[in-house]
């Protein structure tokens, strides 16, 4: 019989599952279900969808192979709010990391502390898409809700739940709720007296794992609803962006351009990262270190709707924005499509720049992949500025690296190859390794090095793009000289 680990990444957009050989990682199986769609700035889902997403992608896995599962792990989509009762029931729907209702609240924290103390009591300054802030607006808009509120979890979190009954969380996801400290390992409970009002806060927090301590077993009523055999040893799960790191065995010097629903910009180091411009998150990563990151909101999804927009399917939308000449009088697009996080522009939208009657339908797929590109660039800047120069890789990860045309943009702009790696679901992949690692009781970080994944695209510079990026940030930052909620424009 065949041992396998499951590697589950629960995403925005849908639950993907990867079946690997415990024995040497090579991948056996995956499947993918769907999420319900969500649109900011009111961005919900209901958490019991996660669960039966997760359940209908391990048992397409698993059916019809006679495998012993050894373990499994979840990564999920950070900063969600799932408020539930004592038995682990959600009280409302989870407020996810790409809602920006609570932007008013986010404001007023960073107001009320200012934004040198939360970077270096918590890592980052609050914004709407974390944990703290969507309390904040359940405390003002829903009292009674709150109040009734038992136990807090972040979307992993509650996953690990369901699968063991255990109310545990691990470093990497708690830091980016802002009200843990990587630093110390401790939940801040006087942040959330000090914001939501004095209760036993202690009691509704996860207890947080250490990186390769198992959460437990899947309980054995949840083993038979997903089609395995009793005895999976549960890991810690983690964050999407963290587990990534993991599966794509991203080293010290490496940085990863992460390009989904979201745009991640990120890299592993080993000390704590205090940016007080709020640039940088100074999330912790799952093996004891740090993952300095910067997100946007608009990444794949800005390419989508302009791929919508001209009538054409995924490779024809790379292959126009390709065949565009680079003139520096091109057009240029702010890609603020639904708000922004990095920087931090809940209510923007989307600027186009630089259009005469001469436009082309190349040109205007270019400029949807450059927007995105170039906003990330500036968080990788940002990066830089709080870290050190990159000397290592540049690995592209996520659906949008798929698409030659954003694998060439990233060469130009950056000025360095662009690669990608055999880890085509980064997070599944990722969560994997923890299975892996808490199954045989070994290290992530060494059970990262035994499963390297192998390079399987290299894209070298071949353009000079410089001179787009001073139009860049002319365009974007007038975003940033008083963008207004909808209900007031």
């Amino acid at each position: 019989m065949t041992t396998v680990v499951l590697g589950i990444d629960s995403s925005t957009q849908s639950c993907t599952v990867e079946a690997r050989d415990l024995d040497d990682g090579s991948l056996l199986a995956t499947a993918r279900t769907p999420h319900p769609p969500t649109t900011p700035p009111v961005s919900e889902q209901d958490p019991e969808a996660w669960w039966q997403a997760l359940v209908a992608a391990v048992r397409q896995v698993m059916a019809g192979r006679d495998w012993q599962v050894a373990g499994l792990a979840v990564g999920a989509q950070c900063h969600g709010l799932v408020l539930t009762d004592e038995q682990g029931r959600a009280l409302r729907p989870a407020k996810l990391w790409n809602d920006t209702t609570s932007a008013p609240q986010a404001a007023a924290l960073v107001e009320r502390y200012g934004a040198a103390w939360w970077a270096r009591e918590i890592g980052l300054i609050p914004s709407a898409a974390l944990t703290v802030t969507k309390l904040a607006w359940v405390a003002e808009h829903e009292p009674d809700l709150l109040a009734r509120g038992r136990r807090l979890f972040v979307p992993h979190d509650w996953l690990t739940f369901r699968l063991t009954g255990r109310h545990c969380s691990d470093r990497s996801d708690s830091s980016g709720t802002g009200y843990f400290s990587a630093d110390t390992m401790t939940w801040r409970t006087d942040i959330l007296t000090d914001v939501l009002g004095p209760r036993d806060w202690e009691a509704m927090l996860p207890t947080v794992l250490r990186a390769d301590e198992a959460a437990g077993e899947v309980l054995p009523e949840v083993a038979a609803e997903l089609g395995i055999t009793p005895g999976a040893v549960v890991g810690p799960g983690g964050g999407d962006q963290h587990l990534a790191a993991q599966g794509i065995g991203l080293g010290e010097g490496d940085v990863a351009w992460s390009l989904g629903t979201s745009g991640v910009i990120f890299a592993t180091v080993a000390d704590p990262v205090k940016d007080t411009s709020g640039g940088i998150d100074g999330v912790a990563n799952t093996t004891g270190g740090y993952l300095p990151l910067a997100c946007t909101l608009n990444c794949t999804k800005v390419t989508d709707a302009f791929a919508r927009l001209l009538g054409v399917e995924h490779a024809e939308f790379a292959r126009l924005a390709l065949a565009a000449e680079p003139d520096p009088d091109r057009p240029v697009l702010a890609a603020y499509l639904d708000g922004e996080r990095s920087p931090r522009l809940p209510w923007a939208t989307g600027m186009l720049g630089g259009l005469t009657s001469a436009v082309t339908r190349e040109q205007l797929a270019l400029a949807a992949v450059e927007g995105v590109c170039l906003g990330l660039l500036r968080g990788e800047r940002a990066l830089e500025r709080v870290t050190a120069p990159i000397g290592g890789r540049t690995v592209l990860i996520g659906g949008g690296a798929r698409s030659e045309a954003y694998r060439q943009v990233i060469a130009d702009l950056t000025g360095r190859a662009s690669i990608t790696v055999d880890a085509p679901e980064g997070t599944a992949r990722g969560a994997a390794v923890q299975a892996a690692a808490v199954a045989l009781g070994s290290s992530v970080a060494e059970q990262t090095r035994r499963w390297l994944p192998a390079e399987t695209t290299r894209t070298e510079p071949r353009a000079d793009r410089a001179a787009v990026w001073d139009r860049y940030l002319a365009l974007a930052d007038v975003q940033a000289e008083g963008p207004v909620p909808p209900s007031t424009r």
